[in-house]
C-alpha cells in the first residue's frame, strides 16, 4: 500500500480499511478523503501562467496544499481549480 505524507488529504481525513481484490487477496484500500468545510476567507483573481502550487503558498504557506484549494472550490481535479478566474481562498486553520 502506498504510504501518505502527514499532511496528504488522505492522511488526515481517509480511513483505510481491508478488502478482498477480484483474486482473492487481501488488501488495504483508503477511502476518499472527506475534507471539511473552511470559511472563506475571499477570492484570488487568477492571472495566466500562475500555478495551484504557488497560490496555495502564497496564502496557506503550503505549496502541497493545492488540493485544499481543489476542495474548497468544490472541484474534483486541481486542473478545473487552477482555469478559473476567481479561485475561492479559505481561512489557514491548520
Amino acid at each position: 500500500m502506498a504510504t501518505f505524507t502527514k499532511n496528504s488529504r488522505y492522511s488526515k481525513y481517509s480511513d483505510v480499511y481491508k478488502t478482498t481484490d477480484r483474486r482473492g487477496n487481501r488488501v488495504l484500500a483508503v477511502l476518499p478523503a472527506r475534507i471539511p468545510l473552511k470559511k472563506n476567507r475571499g477570492a484570488h483573481t487568477s492571472k495566466e501562467g500562475q500555478r495551484l502550487d504557488h497560490i496555495a503558498w502564497h496564502y496557506l504557506k503550503d505549496a502541497e496544499a493545492f488540493w485544499v484549494l481543489t476542495a474548497h472550490n468544490a472541484r474534483l481535479l486541481p486542473d478545473a481549480v487552477q482555469f478559473q478566474y476567481r479561485i475561492r481562498i479559505p481561512v489557514n486553520e491548520d
